[in-house]
Order: structure tokens, then sequence, then C-alpha cells
């Protein structure tokens, strides 16, 4: 039964060995909440026929969010190019692209009443320009309906796509993510078909463009990373002037996918924080459920008060 489950979701997962899934925590537990908000937001996101990460990647905190009415939304389909051992959404070949996708992501924004929105996608190696001027169409038509929604876009990297990325850039998203997921010495295990300094080139390569633009990325502990790399993460990221770092727990999502080494203790996300804030990050969000899109309305207004705070100090001196 489950060989015929992963065989059409992850097909590219059947040979790996199976890793055993660790007992979670106290502190990992959630609570579900069958709210009339959670299946208001569901009824939204299926009568527009709409993806969303919160359901494809099996996110923890999905309850909480659509309590809120807050999704994040995931274009460009379903299915995925790549096959992160780490990752829960379907891999093989994808269908088309739905030309209606930009209408429909802006009006169920608007249906939401999202005053910030999150617009993810999953990775498409087989478009020329990876998805790019689909997301500039998705971004334009939600702004056009929605003027007063601040847009946040976490995006593939456009690996071998050249300046495609631009076309994203140049439809100014209000924030720009792009996650790191882990330590370069994990990436041929967890990220084989990524390349980790093409991901710290793309974040740089945006605020160089427009320095206007808020840019954030994340990572995931307990996949065997040290505290020393998970730093050095931190040095990388800030010399490509990121603003804004996430840092969340894996959780292994079948015994197919990539092992979890350990749970981190909520205390070490603690530390890691301070560390991140020390360095120069305006903003850290580190505790074993942060995922990028968690809280990001509440984050987002926090990063704005405080580059004005940053700006008129900088004024003064």
């Amino acid at each position: 039964m489950f060989i015929n489950k992963i065989s059409v979701r992850h097909p590219e997962k059947i040979k790996n060995p199976i890793n055993p899934i660790k007992k979670k925590p106290k502190w990992i537990r959630t609570k579900i909440l069958d709210t009339q908000n959670y299946f208001k937001t569901k009824e939204i996101i299926n009568k527009n026929k709409l993806h969303t990460v919160c359901e494809e990647a099996s996110c923890p905190n999905i309850s909480e969010c659509w309590n809120k009415r807050h999704a994040t939304f995931m274009i460009l389909g379903d299915i995925c190019t790549r096959g992160c051992s780490f990752c829960n959404v379907k891999t093989g070949k994808p269908k088309y692209l739905d030309p209606f996708e930009p209408k429909k992501i802006a009006e169920a924004t608007k249906e939401l009443n999202l005053k910030h929105v999150v617009i993810t996608s999953v990775d498409r190696d087989d478009l020329a320009d990876g998805g790019a001027n689909h997301f500039s169409k998705v971004i334009f038509e939600t702004r056009k309906l929605n003027p007063n929604t601040t847009i946040e876009v976490l995006t593939p990297d456009f690996l071998k796509k050249g300046e495609s990325y631009k076309l994203v850039v140049d439809s100014n998203p209000d924030v720009f993510n792009h996650n790191i997921e882990t330590v370069p010495s994990l990436y041929r295990s967890v990220r084989p078909g990524s390349r980790y300094f093409a991901s710290v080139n793309l974040l740089r390569s945006v605020k160089e463009i427009n320095k206007k633009i808020f840019t954030k990325s994340g990572m995931m502990l307990g996949l065997g990373e040290t505290r020393d790399e998970v730093i050095q993460v931190m040095d990388d990221l800030l010399s490509a002037k990121v603003d804004f770092l996430t840092i969340g727990q894996y959780l292994q999502p079948s015994v197919k996918h990539y092992p979890l080494k350990r749970y981190v203790h909520p205390n070490e996300f603690k530390e890691l924080k301070k560390i991140g804030l020390s360095k120069g990050f305006l903003i850290v969000a580190s505790s074993p459920l942060t995922r990028s899109s968690y809280h990001a309305d509440e984050d987002f207004y926090e990063m704005k008060k405080l580059r004005e705070k940053q700006s008129k100090c900088h004024q003064l001196q």
C-alpha cells in the first residue's frame, strides 16, 4: 500500500532505503483547529482550483494559518521537476500552465481579504524561463485587484535560466524570498538539483537590482548540519544583504525521505536567533515550527518598521 502511494507522488524515491521516522517530542505538537474560518479558507482555495504549499508540503501550521484565513499559494502547478530528498511536493512531468491562474490568485487574495500574500511555486526546469514570466503575471494581476495588499514571493533558484529571474524582480514584489534550505555540505544529498552558491548569488543579485525589495531566506535544522555550518550560512546570506532569515525544524514526510538526524531543542533555536540578530539580520524567526511563510504578514510589517527606524538613525549620524 505504501509503495503504491509513494510511486505516484514520489517515483524517484521508490528505491530509497527505509528510514524510520523518529517520534516527535512534545514541543513539535500542533493543535487541530477545525473552525469556520479554516473551512472557509479551504472552500475558497478549492473553488478557484488553486494549490497551496500548506497542503502540498504537509505544513504543520496549516490549521493555525487557515484559521486566520492565511494561505500560501503555490503556482505553476503542483508537480515539481526536481526530487529534493526532504520535500513532500509531488515530482514528475508537469502539466501545462494555467493561463487563468494569475487572475484566480488575485481573486482568491481579495476574497480572503489578505493584507499580505505569499506566492510560491514548484520548480519548473522544463520551462525556458523557469516560470519567471508566470510569476510576473501573478504579481501584476494580484496587485491590480488588491492595490493595498503587500506581495511576498518565494521563488525557485531559476538555475541555468540566465537572467529570467529579473522578470520577477522587475515586477517589484515587496519581499523576494528564496530558501537556502541547508548547509553546503548537505546539498548533494538533500538538494541534488540545486547549487548552494547559485542560491546565494540569486539573493545577492535581487538586492543589487532593487535595494528597496526586502530579501529573505530560510533553512531547516536536524539534517545533520553542525552549528558552525549554520553560522557560516548566516554569514554567506548577510554578504548577499539578506534582510530576513527563518530557521525551522526539518520534519521527515515519509520513511522514504531524507532521514531526520535529530530534533533540535527550542533553546538552540533561541540561541541561533540571538546570533543572527547580533550579526545584522533585520529579523530572525527561529523555532521548531517556523516555516518561510509562517506569520509572514506580521513579520513583514515589523521588518518595514525596523528599516524605517534604521534609516532615521543613519540620517542622524
